[in-house]
Order: C-alpha cells, then sequence, then structure tokens
C-alpha cells in the first residue's frame, strides 16, 4: 500500500539513506525538505475515520524514555500504531537501571529480543550517538541532555511551512532559556540550513557565549528580537536543569522577557506564535496569547504525530518495504 499520496514524494524517498536520527546537524537541506515532504503524506492518515496502514506490520518498535515526557513520547506511540508496528514503551523507574544497569547493557540486552528501532530520550547528552555505536536497530533522538531534539525541530518547520509559503524569506524570535535548550539547538541547525532569519533573545545569563558563531543574531532586548517578526517561538524555563539564579524571580522574568500581547503588536501582523511546550502561563507566555488567535501550538502537537511517522517510515524502509509487502 502506498501511503504517501504524491508521485513526486513517493520517488523521493529514494534518496533517504541514514539507519538513524540523531540531529539535525547531519541532515542536508534536502533530507529536511524529505521529512517535511512525507509528513504531509502520513497527516492524512491522521484525517481518516480509520487512523492505521500496515505500512510497519511486523517492524518491533522500542521507547525507552529516561525523561519525563507527555507530547513526544504519546505522540511516538500513536505514530507507531498509526503504522501498525509492534510498540513496547518501557517504564525505565521499573527496569533493571533502577538496580545499577548502564544504558548500553540495557539496550543491547533489549536488542537481543531483535527491535528494528529504538526511540531514546535520555537526560545525557551523547546518550544517543553512544546506542547508535553499539546497537544494531535503528536510533531516533527523541531529545538526549543539552544535545538535540531533532523531531520537535521538524515539526516545528512543518508547522511554520503550513502557515508560511516561504520559509527562506523569514524572520524568526527565539525567545527564552537559550543555554539548557535542545530545542534551541535543533531549530538553529534546521532553520539556519534552510535560509531563516533567526534572532534568539533571553537574558544575558541565558544566552550560549558564540552563539553568534552558527549564524543567529543574538540580543538581550525582546522588543529587538519581536519587532518585524515572522514567527515567535518561546522556550520554556528549565528550572530543574538551573543550578543558582539566573534572574532575581520569574515574575521579573515575565516582566521583562514574557510574551504578552503588547510585545505581539511588534510583530507583523500574522505573526504566529509557539512554544515547545510544556508552557508555563504567566512566565514565558501570557494565557491571552497562549489561547489567541496567532497562537499555533496545539498545531505543533497535533503536527508532531504526522512527523514522528515520516520518520519511522523513512528509517524502516519506507517505499521498499511496501514494495516488499
Amino acid at each position: 500500500m502506498d501511503v504517501l499520496s504524491t508521485e513526486n514524494t513517493a520517488s523521493s524517498l529514494n534518496t533517504w539513506t541514514r539507519k538513524n536520527l540523531l540531529g539535525i546537524a547531519e541532515l542536508s537541506p534536502e533530507e529536511i525538505m524529505l521529512i517535511l515532504d512525507t509528513a504531509e503524506a502520513m497527516q492524512e492518515i491522521g484525517a481518516r475515520t480509520i487512523k492505521k496502514v500496515p505500512t510497519l506490520r511486523g517492524k518491533t518498535v522500542l521507547n525507552l524514555f529516561f525523561e519525563p515526557s507527555t507530547r513526544t513520547r504519546t505522540s511516538f506511540e500513536i505514530a507507531e500504531k498509526r503504522l501498525s508496528a509492534d510498540t513496547l514503551s518501557m517504564a525505565v523507574g521499573a527496569s533493571s537501571v533502577s538496580k545499577g544497569e548502564t544504558l548500553v547493557d540495557t539496550a543491547l540486552n533489549l536488542e537481543a529480543m531483535q527491535p528494528d528501532i529504538i526511540v531514546l530520550r535520555h537526560s545525557s547528552s551523547g546518550s544517543c550517538d553512544l546506542l547508535a555505536r553499539t546497537c544494531r536497530s535503528a536510533i531516533i533522538n527523541a531529545g538526549d541532555g543539552m544535545h538535540e531534539h531533532p523531531t520537535q525541530a521538524l515539526l516545528d518547520a512543518f508547522t511554520i511551512r503550513q502557515h508560511k509559503p516561504k520559509l527562506s524569506s523569514l524572520k524568526v524570535a527565539i525567545i527564552g532559556d537559550l543555554i539548557h535548550s535542545r530545542v534551541l539547538r535543533s531549530n538553529i541547525h534546521l532553520l539556519t540550513k534552510l535560509g531563516v532569519e533567526v534572532c534568539v533573545c533571553g537574558p544575558p545569563t541565558l544566552i550560549p557565549q558564540k552563539i553568534t558563531q552558527f549564524g543567529v543574531q543574538a540580543t538581550s532586548s525582546i522588543e529587538e528580537a519581536v519587532t518585524n517578526a515572522d514567527v515567535v517561538m518561546l522556550l520554556r524555563i528549565q528550572l530543574e536543569r538551573m543550578q543558582g539564579a539566573f534572574f532575581p524571580s520569574l515574575r521579573e522574568y515575565f516582566r521583562v522577557f514574557g510574551m504578552t500581547e503588547k510585545r505581539v503588536k511588534l510583530a507583523k501582523p500574522d505573526v504566529i506564535i509557539m512554544h515547545p511546550g510544556p508552557i508555563n502561563r504567566g512566565v514565558e507566555i501570557a494565557s491571552e496569547v497562549a489561547d489567541g488567535p496567532y497562537s499555533v501550538i496545539l498545531d505543533q502537537v497535533a503536527n508532531g504525530v504526522a512527523v514522528r511517522m515520516a520518520v519511522l517510515y523513512l528509517l524502516a524502509g519506507g517505499v521498499e518495504n511496501e514494495k516488499a509487502a
């Protein structure tokens, strides 16, 4: 069964050769566009009465989440089920990890059961790369430490493309906790590869040193960052990763850097407001902005399923699998 809706997209799938998805940094612009194009076809499946196709029937996917997750874990599980994969989500707290077993030993023991794909979220940067070097299974990075979160950046780009026809002519402002954000790193890699103008903003204590070397502008003035922006992306303040005080208080942060209706008016009239979640109302964003007409936050959540279906599809063999079915 051909799940793809256009001949051009289907023929381009033959160019996908990667075994793993570890980060956006390693992808070419063509590979990024291939995933986004494939996600468009996958989105159509979610609009059907029966939201399921047999594309990955017989494939086994393990979801290993060593960090809490709502949106990422749930959307991966839904994506896997819609493609008819056999899935297992491991509760790490009830596993042998709690007895001192290492990540590699856990993965190798699970791999002995011959899964096809492992989806990993872990608090340590580089954990996905470590598994990719030791496991035969394909590895998908669902967020590793402060390194990358590639599928989040892909779903963000997919959402932007739904609302803005030409990515390369856009200004995107990314505001918040920049120094601890793997979402920022993946989005910078992706957006700059596609020719987008990116301006990052946050308290000076939360702006990574030398970030401008990655082809972005940096400022501590939210007004400067938001002015004439086509897209404004807010990032969560990650208190759980902070040791010490990076700003006086959450109230003060909102006063200086929070996205209010007044600040939204500095952007272009057709601006869209994004947030990877979970949102902290009254900290990064006012409720009237999060729930306003320019907010596409829930669109991002919905699009996560289609994008993760596309990634699973491509890594599992795509069209070649369908020909053999």
